[in-house]
């Protein structure tokens, strides 16, 4: 294990950027969970949050536009050994990888996904994303927006994720103890992260969401469903608060339950699935195949 999570690659986001929070907070996390740097992959797809792969000291992928959840799923089901953390922004992860991140609600693989949610494609100049609200007129768009926003609390609590949670990228330590749930938890987390962009979004700013963010959990909200219990009741009390928008907008845990994991139901089709790493064993043996294709394929019928 390295002395740091960091690389010394050259950030390149704007002075005051919410994405430097999340990246403190993902290193802090990190080290404070003392997860071996080896053991991490971390996946992103384009835009500035998908830049982040760069800037952390271990294994990552950088993907296609609204690909990085899925290629995380992939490294996940090769090697279920590894601590998969996918990243997107709002851009990506729910305009064009909105169908993959449906997909992996109903797998509920045990990785963790954060959205870096802005309200604003940034890399391509301001446009807007799936989460801008209604009729918002941020100094980057020529008319207000026309299109009513996606919420990533509800949409992530309908797809069936088994932790569903919010933080700020301005609040390191929430944001820090919120990822480190996250990775702990036995499924599918999802972290919807509020990320002010300062250069294109002059409305979501930090001075909006300093006076309406509040802890939910701290209010009195219990998100933990009892082993065993029917989560259907939470989930449905869950989704009321996350239509909360406006004066004030909860941040904290939604949601977490445990249930069978994508791997538990893939080891009852694949022999030897969960119980090997096939990804450690070899391939050939002075040139031959090792690999008993055969008893593989049986597996199936």
């Amino acid at each position: 294990m390295h002395n740091t999570y960091k690389t010394n690659v050259e950030i390149d986001w704007c002075p005051g950027c919410g994405d430097f929070g999340i990246l403190n907070a993902l290193t802090l996390a990190l080290q404070d969970l003392r997860i071996p740097n080896e053991n991490v992959v971390l996946t992103g797809g384009i835009g500035c949050s998908s830049k982040i792969p760069h800037y952390v000291n271990v294994y990552a992928l950088h993907t296609l536009h609204g690909r990085s959840l899925v290629q995380g799923e992939a490294v996940k089901m090769a090697n279920p050994e590894l601590e998969v953390i996918s990243v997107s922004g709002d851009g990506d992860g729910l305009g064009i990888g909105s169908a993959h991140l449906v997909a992996a609600g109903r797998r509920n693989l045990d990785m963790t996904y954060m959205i870096f949610d802005n309200g604003v494609y940034g890399l391509t100049k301001g446009q807007a994303s799936p989460t801008l609200p209604y009729k918002e007129n941020i100094k980057s768009l020529e008319t207000e927006n026309i299109k009513f926003p996606v919420n990533p609390i509800f949409l992530a609590l309908a797809s069936g994720y088994t932790f569903v949670a919010r933080s700020y990228s301005y609040n390191i330590k929430h944001l820090k103890e919120t990822i480190e749930r996250a990775i702990r938890h036995k499924g599918m987390a999802l972290i919807d992260i509020m990320q002010p962009c300062v250069t294109y979004n002059n409305i979501n700013t930090k001075e909006f969401y300093d006076k309406r963010l509040y802890d939910l959990e701290a209010s009195g909200w219990n998100p933990v469903v009892n082993k065993g219990d029917d989560p259907s009741v939470k989930i449905s009390q869950a989704v009321q608060r996350s239509m909360e928008w406006g004066d004030k907008i909860p941040m904290g845990v939604f949601i977490q339950y445990e249930r069978e994991t994508y791997a538990e139901r893939l080891s009852t089709l694949i022999h030897g699935y969960g119980t090997r790493n096939m990804v450690k064993e070899p391939i050939d043996q002075n040139g031959k195949p090792v690999a008993n294709i055969q008893e593989v394929m049986e597996s199936f019928f």
